[in-house]
Order: structure tokens, then sequence, then C-alpha cells
């Protein structure tokens, strides 16, 4: 069971297709269907159920993934922390959709002109599904929202680098508003649950006479383009609002300041990410 076929079977799981997951490899079909059917002989167990040209996880295949990530993740520390000061290897960074957008562009161009040699993966979600992925080894590190009163992580490090204004954005035209009563629309349009943007509107509208319709929708241009046609509310950092060019300005009203955290598991080690939180504060 070494790294190699380890990493052949977390890439097959993770593509769900063997031709994928040799492409994203590079190489050979034949070599990574064999590496699999070697590992799972060696194990005694199936880790794939095959339908077709689609590879499924078995449950034992589950247990292992689980480990896989564990093994692989240690692995690239080891390998970072034997060299300090030289930044380099793979990073695997999660992030809002929102920071990615709005605030990720510049930092990351300054560590890929100082640290060519990192090797950053990006992935976006939901903040709750972020830290799950980050607990299970899936990811090096998050940025994430950290509800105000949500309570600390004993297995977790972070420092903040971004604050943003959470705004309530409102059709236009739509009265001022000083509290819950005064909004109008009865649907509000987020992000899927896990969404700490979502909970802290939904937590702030709870007060309302009526029930609150919730849109869920995978893009801020598709809420703010709901929003526009005035059928609902939406929450939206500020920052991300700058971004959209938008037919007519929008109702806004400031909800909360939140810190975005950037997290890593208590006693994770490793010179790329020494390098990418110097980029992100500097």
């Amino acid at each position: 069971m070494d790294l190699t076929a380890l990493d052949i079977f977390r890439t097959v799981a993770a593509e769900g297709s063997v031709t994928r997951a040799a492409e994203r490899l590079q190489r050979a079909q034949s070599n990574v269907t064999t590496r699999v059917r070697q590992l799972e002989a060696e194990l005694g167990v199936a880790l794939f159920l095959r339908e077709g040209k689609r590879m499924a996880l078995t449950p034992e295949g589950l247990v292992l993934l689980d480990y896989a990530q564990r093994l692989l993740a240690l692995a690239e520390e080891a390998r970072q922390a034997l060299h300090p000061g030289q930044p380099a290897g793979r990073l695997r960074l999660g992030s809002m959709e929102s920071t990615a957008a709005s605030r990720l562009p510049a930092p990351l161009a300054r560590l890929h002109g100082q640290w060519p040699d990192i090797a950053l993966e990006l992935c976006t979600g939901a903040s709750q599904v972020l830290l799950d992925k980050l607990r299970a080894h899936a990811l090096d590190a998050v940025l994430v929202a950290w509800a105000p009163g949500q309570p600390p992580d004993a297995a977790l490090d972070s420092v903040p680098v971004f604050t943003e204004e959470l705004l309530l954005v409102l059709p236009a035209g739509h009265p001022p508003v000083q509290g819950p009563q005064d909004v109008q629309p009865g649907t509000l349009a987020a992000f899927e649950p896990g969404c700490t943007y979502r909970r802290m509107a939904e937590e702030w509208l709870a007060p309302r006479a009526q029930p609150l319709r919730l849109l869920e929708l995978g893009s801020y241009h598709a809420i703010l383009a709901c929003v526009a046609a005035g059928t609902c509310v939406g929450v939206v950092p500020r920052s991300v609002l700058a971004l959209a060019p938008l037919p007519q300005p929008l109702g806004q009203h400031l909800l909360a300041r939140i810190d975005t955290l950037l997290v890593w598991r208590r006693g994770y080690r490793s010179a790329a990410l020494d390098a990418l939180r110097q980029a992100l504060v500097s």
C-alpha cells in the first residue's frame, strides 16, 4: 500500500472514472486500472463498484479514502517540513466563492510570482463544507467565515485575513430598512446550507411576522439577478457587489462586519502555507 497506489486510488475516487483519472495523473489508463486492481488484491476487498465506465466507491473504499487522504497529506507535510525555507509542492486551498472572486486574485498572483514551485489547488464551497473537508484531510487550509458566537474548534488554528461587510441587498426602489419587519419581499436568495452568510441572514430575518421562503442558488450573479428582478432579497458581501455591473443600483442594508479566517489543522506544518499566509496579509 505505497503512496503512489494511494494517490492513484484517491484520484480515481475523486474523478469517478479511470479515464479522467489517467488524464489527470498523466498515466496510461491500463496502468491506472492495474494499480487499482493490485491494491484491491493486496487489501482483499473491492474498493470500487464498476458501472460501465463509472467508478463508485464501495463502503470499504470509503473507509480507505479517509485513511488515504490523511496518509498523503501527512507525507506531503513531511516533505515540506524538511525544507522549511523553500515553499514548494502541493497546497490544497478551499475558499468561499465570494473570497475567491473578490479577494484572492492579487494575493495568489503574488504567491505564484514569488514561489512558482508551489502547486496550488483551489476549490470553492460553503464554509461548513470546506471545514468538513479540512478535518477529513481533503484540504490543507480553508478561507471561511466564522460566524459571531460560533465556538472555536480546539483541533484547528486560524488567523483573520480579511474583513467583509455583509449586506442584505434589496430590489431597486425598496424603502429604507431599519429592521427585519421592513423587508418587503418574502424570499431570501442565498447559497446552500452550510453557508455562514446565509445563516446570519436567516437569523437576522427570523423575527419577521411572515415565514421566510428560501431560494437556493449557486452563484452571486444568480442571486443579484433575482434581486434585480424584484422577487427576493439576497445576502452578498460588499466586495462582491462591487464586482458586479448592474443596470440600476440595488438597495443595501448592512447586516454585520465579519472576518474571513484562514484556517488549518492544529500542528500542520508547511512552508507553502506560511508563504500563503504572508501573501494574504501583505
